[in-house]
Formats: structure tokens, sequence, C-alpha cells
């Protein structure tokens, strides 16, 4: 059974945000970025488990090459994305969202 991956406006704000300050620094690097998390976002649909848990019931997968953690929830139907978050801001910002 495949779930649905939901991503939050949050995280999607979060993203665009990212995507454009590495775009902004070197043309390509935010289709980089972009890709990275892609990879991730299709390593948690295929094993959400894989990835700890680290608030409650959020679990975090980390990004390669990039400083940025993915932040979900997971149910029998979907996975929700509620962060996709620069590693060195304050967590207090994603975890209000939980």
């Amino acid at each position: 059974m495949s779930r649905r991956l939901i991503v939050r406006p949050e995280a999607e704000a979060e993203l665009t945000e990212a995507f454009d300050w590495y775009e902004d620094r070197v043309s390509g690097l935010g289709s980089d970025f972009l890709l990275c998390v892609d990879a991730v976002l299709n390593a948690i649909l295929r094993n959400p488990q894989h990835y700890p848990r680290v608030h409650r019931i959020v679990r975090r997968a980390l990004t390669r090459r990039f400083p940025y953690e993915v932040f979900f929830v997971e149910d029998d139907e979907r996975i929700v994305v509620l962060s996709i978050f620069h590693a060195k801001r304050n967590p207090k910002r994603w975890q209000e969202r939980v």
C-alpha cells in the first residue's frame, strides 16, 4: 500500500525560501537543493520507520549535501511533512506545528 505525501504550506514556504536563497548564490544550486529534498522525500515514502523519532511522534530525515532536515509524521494512509528546516535554526519554530 502506498501512502500519500502531504507537504504542509509552511514546509512548502520553507522549501521555496531555501531554493531562492541557494539559487541567488549560484545559478543551478537551488535546483540541486530540490533534487536532494526530492531524494529524501522518496526515501521517506519507501521506509518512514527508518528515520528516528525526535519529538513525540515526529520523525526526522536529513538531506545530503545541504544542512536541511525534513520533519514528518505518518499514519497508515499518509505522510505529512511538517517542516523542511535549516539545521542551524531554532527547533522551537517547527515544534510549534506539532
